[in-house]
């Protein structure tokens, strides 16, 4: 699962790799191009919609070839979509993209935001994303996130004048900008979240246009581009080694749950903006032209400009420490500026060149990787001065608390200072994605704090403030803590250290479907985040339900230890539905979360706190056959779904399909599985003569380009879809053995499905198919193409669009009872028509 993220050449390049909390270590270069940003008093805000909207190529070039402040402000994290490395879905795919954008902006340079919309699935058109977002509170969002980062220019990436041409958010990220863009400067809006910023007045907003909005490329030479800017975004930046393409090709392959790891690619590129409302820039190759982006922008900041451009003219790129004089000048008049916001932007970047040409290094690094609130821990501290500057490490603070310890230390040139210190963590919040401690909805996320909002993740927990005396000048420079340690197989590692509870635990299975009256085993984990834990579970079940033991005991001696609890659950005797809570008490206090650590090598560790909770469902249902083989394709969780209702499942290698499956009842494939194993078409003349011979064969859904699913007969795929959940749903063969055995099925097993119908439906297919089922989008025709199946030989070939691989892990009874019915099929022929 896990995967090398950057290759060589791209770990040379960024300064701050993206192994988890890994410590800035500048080259000269990379010194240089931070005094080149410095010197550059400018703002671009790029706008869209999802994780991967986002132009990597002009967000590059806006921020290493124009030295702008660059950021990308993505309404969603992408929570909506799916996992190609992993089973995390829903919010931990927002968690891990959220990640993956943070590793893209720290190829290309740029800075992340994000709204509160939540990424609920496809959308057709904006008047359904809009009314599902929440459109004033996701307005609000996009017009904090300009009074917040200020920008001269904003770029959206969408057309905001085509509705209904493409995805719903895409339109409504643009249609949303192009409001807030007047709404910034309106003291009368949102007038809340003036105590903590001021309005702002963008100078401009332009559409990243391409011949692809206009159908072709002859039809967009052929357009009016009068109000078009346009640039050579393959610009060669030697001082890196790469070409602008190249380096956002390396941050758009950062999007690795997507599959967008890619090629990189060289030479002569244009990119085109096109303006749409402020002042209309001077000079069309220039996006800034006409906005004064020098230090004589802000009161004071002549002097600043005397003393840094002189820096940048005469770099010295053997011996940078002899710069560190000037730029402590410059740092001090910095802090004199009255524009609070440039001096907010501007102390933050020279401190990082301070730091870097003085060859510091500062770290706090804990004993462990977390601590519980009121506990303590050890933290290991290095010092390291690599210049012949005088310094001293007069005092370390710790943050939140504000603890000071006075130091003293000398730090004479290239002296190591080590020491330890036992720091109290104090009454405060667990870590967790922000947007995750609130119950949300489909639409929306709820963040109270206001300070929060936009924010990409939460902010370090404890933190360290590192107060030094550079030549007699006090600058301070703050670390968050982190967890260093190593590994054989794998070097250095560093971790986000986090704040935990003392006790979470963890139901194994997130749905439990009862298929009978029949009391079934819970197994409930418990996860120590201390020593010497113990204390009482129980679980917590809906009314009707029936839970043995009431409560018991646990007792877990070492830190990071677990513990197995077995309970019993007793059904409701008729169909139901519910949730099945956890809860621990220790010492009077109860815990109700459940950990999740995602831990890919591409991303910093995440720690994920969620209720403790499963879904419980008392569903009447039947079965024929007990052996299941499944061909695993993109991932999903459906082998374990399948397993809840007593399937037994074993998941197929590819590779060693050679006409070995008579021994399954049915061979399921995953979703996308020839779009992403190639090995699949080698193999399909081993799925036919299984169906031919009796077998039952349930293709799920591929993406329609470029890929043969090799079907029996005739089958194009398209990119129909229906994506509204509760959209009707009509009953074409109403005699077919698939809506009748071993369950009847009828129009109210599709109700409380979740996210969407299905996608990329066959459109056209050959007389053998019979299609099952018909259903549509408000103002669209139907579509049948859902669910179709075929005899073939003596078996069946199934292909369905239906996203099961949603439902059935949310515990959907309609769809257990037609997914049931599809592997039985092939058991009851003679219903058919």
């Amino acid at each position: 699962m896990h995967k090398k993220v950057l290759s060589l050449l791209s770990f040379l390049l960024i300064s701050v790799t993206i192994s988890a909390q890994k410590p800035a270590k500048l080259t000269t270069n990379q010194i240089y191009e931070k005094i080149q940003k410095l010197n550059f008093l400018g703002s671009a805000l790029y706008i869209a919609a999802h994780p991967d909207d986002e132009n990597t190529r002009l967000i590059a070039y806006l921020s290493n070839h124009e030295k702008a402040r660059t950021a990308y402000l993505s309404l969603t994290r992408g929570d909506g979509g799916q996992n190609l490395i992993g089973p995390e879905m829903r919010e931990l795919l927002g968690v891990i993209r959220t990640q993956e954008l943070l590793a893209a902006r720290g190829v290309d340079g740029g800075e992340q935001r994000f709204s509160r919309a939540n990424d609920f699935g496809y959308s057709k058109h904006p008047d359904e994303t809009l009314q599902i977002w929440n459109k004033d509170k996701v307005l609000a969002d996009v017009v904090w996130a300009i009074r917040t980062f200020k920008p001269d220019v904003i770029i959206n990436r969408f057309n905001h004048r085509t509705p209904g041409t493409t995805h719903g958010h895409h339109t409504s990220s643009a249609m949303l900008s192009v409001e807030a863009f007047d709404l910034a400067d309106d003291s009368t809006k949102y007038p809340e979240q003036l105590a903590y910023t001021n309005t702002w007045k963008p100078n401009r907003l332009f559409f990243n246009t391409s011949w692809w909005f206009y159908g072709s490329q002859e039809k967009f030479a052929k357009a009016d581009k009068s109000k078009m800017l346009s640039f050579d975004i393959g610009t060669y930046y030697p001082l890196k080694g790469l070409s602008n393409n190249e380096l956002a090709s390396i941050a758009s392959s950062q999007h690795l749950c997507q599959g967008f790891g890619r090629l990189t690619t060289r030479g002569t590129q244009t990119e085109y903006v096109e303006f749409l409302k402020g002042e209309f820039p001077k000079d069309k190759k220039d996006i800034f032209s006409g906005i004064n982006t020098t230090w004589n922008r802000v009161a004071g900041g002549g002097e600043i400009g005397d003393i840094l451009y002189d820096i940048e003219e005469n770099f010295d790129f053997v011996n940078p420490a002899k710069h560190l004089p000037a730029l402590l000048k410059a740092y001090q008049k910095v802090q004199q500026l009255e524009d609070e916001h440039w001096k907010q932007i501007k102390t933050k970047e020279i401190k990082e060149i301070i730091e870097a040409c003085a060859g510091l290094y500062l770290e706090a690094s804990a004993e462990s990787a977390s601590a519980t609130p009121t506990s303590e821990i050890k933290v290991d501290f290095e010092v390291l001065n690599r210049s012949g500057l005088l310094m001293e490490l007069s005092s370390i603070k710790i943050l939140p608390s504000a603890k000071q310890i006075t130091k003293g230390l000398d730090l004479a040139n290239n002296e190591k200072q080590t020491f330890t210190e036992t720091i109290s963590i104090p009454t405060m919040p667990y870590s967790s994605p922000y947007w995750l401690e609130k119950p949300w909805s489909l639409g929306m996320y709820t963040v109270e704090n206001q300070e929060l909002r936009g924010k990409p993740e939460t902010p370090r927990p404890i933190q360290v403030e590192f107060n030094l005396m550079i030549e007699n000048q006090a600058v301070s420079f703050i670390k968050p803590v982190v967890h260093r340690y190593s590994k054989r197989d794998k070097g250095e590692i560093y971790e986000p250290f986090e704040v935990l509870p003392k006790v979470t635990t963890k139901l194994l299975n997130k749905v439990l479907v009862f298929s009978s009256e029949k009391s079934q085993k819970v197994t409930l984990e418990v996860h120590s985040g201390a020593k010497n834990t113990s204390g009482t579970v129980a679980l917590k079940a809906p009314k009707g339900w029936k839970v043995t033991p009431t409560e018991a005991p646990f007792s877990i001696a070492q830190k990071g230890d677990i513990q197995l609890v077995d309970f019993m659950v007793t059904p409701t005797q008729k169909e139901s539905e519910g949730v099945l809570k956890a809860m621990a008490k220790v010492d009077g206090k109860t815990y109700d979360k459940e950990l999740i650590e995602i831990n890919y090598s591409h991303i910093p560790k995440q720690s994920v706190l969620l209720p403790s909770q499963a879904k419980i469902v008392r569903l009447n249902i039947q079965k024929n056959g007990t052996k299941i083989g499944y061909i695993q394709g993109s991932g999903d969780a459906i082998p374990e779904s399948l397993q809840q209702i007593g399937y037994e499942v074993t998941e197929l290698n590819v590779n060693e399909i050679n006409g070995n499956l008579e021994q399954y009842d049915a061979v399921v494939v995953g979703i996308r599985a020839y779009n992403t194993i190639k090995e699949l078409q080698f193999k399909q003349k081993y799925l036919l003569a299984y169906v031919k011979n009796g077998g039952n064969v349930i293709v799920q859904y591929n993406t329609n380009r470029g890929v043969d699913v090799k079907a029996p007969y005739t089958l194009q795929l398209s990119r129909d879809r229906v994506t509204d959940e509760n959209a009707t749903v009509t009953l074409l063969a109403k005699e077919h053995s698939v809506l009748n055995y071993p369950n009847k099925i009828t129009e109210a097993d599709f109700d409380g499905w979740v996210q969407e119908r299905g996608l990329y439906f066959p459109n056209q297919w050959s007389k053998e198919y019979t299609p099952i089922l018909s259903m549509h989008d408000k103002g669209e025709s139907p579509k049948e193409g859902s669910l179709l199946v075929a005899k073939y030989g003596k078996g069946n070939y199934i292909y369905t669009g239906l996203s099961f691989f949603r439902e059935l892990p949310a515990g959907v009874p309609g769809a257990y009872k037609l997914f049931a019915n599809l592997l039985s099929v092939k058991e009851n022929t003679a219903n058919e028509n």
